[in-house]
């Protein structure tokens, strides 16, 4: 019996390499706007995947305002089309959790087995949902000229989503294994416990953050599409605006728009270059924090230096403001000391922005980027220091043969990270300090991204640049890394 037992079980086990990709599939599908079964009408953007059109009313009804407004269009269809992708999308969770349940032991996958059977029929009931708000559209009389996006002969143009027919098939395969499993898996004994074996664990730990990493990491670059339209802010894409590599080549043949990318690029190589100059200090700092032999002084300048990082750049910026405009603290202070009127805008001074804008990063981050030095520090063997201190060595003399070499393989690590993304400068900081008359010493490369492509509406120019940018950061970080193989024997990959 234990033989047959362990036979049938292996059988099934096969079966949920079924349930897996599938569910892998639908997951997928679940964040990509071509696969959103919710497409149901002309007046629903075809830019939302199925899990915006579940959780943003806004965004599902952005072009239906005006036949909102006019009753054209009832608001309880848009709620039943809502509603139905808010139930598929909790069944597919469902049988996500199936599929995770399926790692472990085998009354860890009986029980397993009821929250795919119960995610599958959620998934089927989300479908019938949309069905419903399909058949609502349908039956809804429209006027001979309504304002919309996309008309055909007066008419909305209602029709049944294709993607609509792989999802049920997707949630029928799921179905018929779950069944096929729930009644050919042999039943667990009572007195097992629940349990799923170590590597596994690790993979479920790590799976949310890969999963993370996927919708906000790789999952934007299904827009790169954009580079290769002729798109328009609130437009759809369509094959007929398809312009090839237009956009690449007007970045190089555009003389307004080259010389822009050169000042640019100056602007961010140069202020990259003056944070990896100075990308010491945190770990400068770590050291002599470490050294403050008085625990709560050392504490408190911790978390006083650790604090700003969890400012915006909008209060740092009203900071300065507060201390650096016409009528701040300091003009205050030097009019008040000298007896001369003192209103001098400091803010609006472009001379020296760059070391402006590295001393403000410095202030900002400093302590939050100390952290990793001071785990490092604590991680180095206590008894280095105590057979330096019996052959005489001084403070400084233990910090400079022992700790600083201690925390080298971490510094050559960030420093390559820094190598890598020194195209990326971030946006806020200089968004913020910007004004008319620093604006071409401060304009790096994402904040020029950002003002081309939502300031200026050139979205397929903002793409490409961008494109250039990424791949230009991985060639930078292979670099790094194939000379720090060489000239220290080690690499991060």
């Amino acid at each position: 019996m234990k033989k047959i037992k362990r036979q049938s079980n292996g059988w099934t086990d096969r079966v949920y390499y079924i349930t897996r990709i599938g569910t892998l599939l639908a997951l997928v599908m679940m964040f990509f706007p071509a696969a959103n079964p919710a497409y149901v009408s002309g007046l629903i953007n075809k830019n939302l995947s199925l899990f915006t059109t579940a959780i943003s009313y806004d965004s599902l009804t952005s072009l239906a305002g005006r036949p909102l407004r006019m009753g054209w269009v009832q608001s309880g269809d848009f709620v039943v089309l809502m509603i139905g992708a808010a139930v598929l999308c909790l069944g597919i969770a469902l049988t996500a959790v199936c599929a995770c349940m399926s790692l472990g032991n085998l009354k860890m996958k009986h029980v397993g087995n009821w929250f795919g059977l119960a995610g599958t029929v959620t998934m089927f009931g989300g479908m019938a949902g949309i069905y419903l708000a399909y058949q609502r559209f349908c039956a809804t009389d429209r006027p001979d000229k309504v304002y919309t996006t996309k008309l055909e002969n007066g008419e909305y143009i209602n029709e049944f989503p294709v993607p609509m027919y792989l999802f049920l098939a997707l949630a029928a395969v799921l179905l018929i294994s779950t069944l096929v499993i729930i009644v050919c898996q042999p039943k667990p004994n009572k007195e097992d416990k629940y349990e799923i074996a170590t590597p596994y664990k690790l993979f479920l730990f790590f799976l949310p953050i890969a999963a993370f990493a996927f919708v906000f990491c790789y999952l934007p670059l299904y827009g790169w599409r954009y580079a290769f339209f002729d798109y328009n802010t609130g437009e759809t894409l369509s094959w007929d605006k398809f312009v090839g590599f237009k956009w690449f080549t007007y970045l190089f043949e555009n003389a307004k728009t080259r010389s822009d990318i050169i000042n640019v690029l100056k602007n961010t190589l140069i202020m990259s270059g003056l944070g990896i100059a100075t990308s010491w200090v945190p770990m400068a700092f770590a050291i002599f924090l470490t050294e403050i032999k008085c625990g709560w002084f050392r504490r408190f300048v911790q978390t006083f230096t650790t604090i700003p990082n969890f400012i915006s750049w909008v209060l740092v910026y009203a900071i300065a403001l507060a201390i650096f405009a016409t009528d701040g603290f300091l003009n205050n202070f030097l009019t008040s000391v000298t007896g001369e009127l003192h209103e001098v805008n400091h803010l609006l001074d472009a001379n020296g922005i760059w070391f402006k804008m590295l001393a403000w990063g410095m202030w900002k981050g400093v302590g939050w980027s100390a952290i990793i030095y001071v785990a490092g520090i604590s991680g180095i063997d206590q008894q280095l220091y105590e057979a330096a201190t019996v052959d005489g060595a001084g403070r400084f003399q233990k910090m400079w043969h022992i700790t600083v070499p201690g925390l080298i393989p971490t510094f050559c690590v960030l420093l390559l990270m820094s190598v890598a993304g020194i195209l990326s400068n971030g946006m806020d900081q200089y968004l913020v300090f910007e004004n008319a008359s620093n604006k071409d010493a401060i304009r790096v490369l994402d904040l020029y991204v950002y003002q081309i492509g939502i300031g200026g509406g050139l979205v397929p120019l903002s793409t490409v640049v961008g494109m250039v940018k990424t791949i230009v950061s991985v060639i930078l970080l292979f670099a790094a890394n194939g000379i720090s193989k060489l000239v220290r024997g080690e690499s991060i990959m």
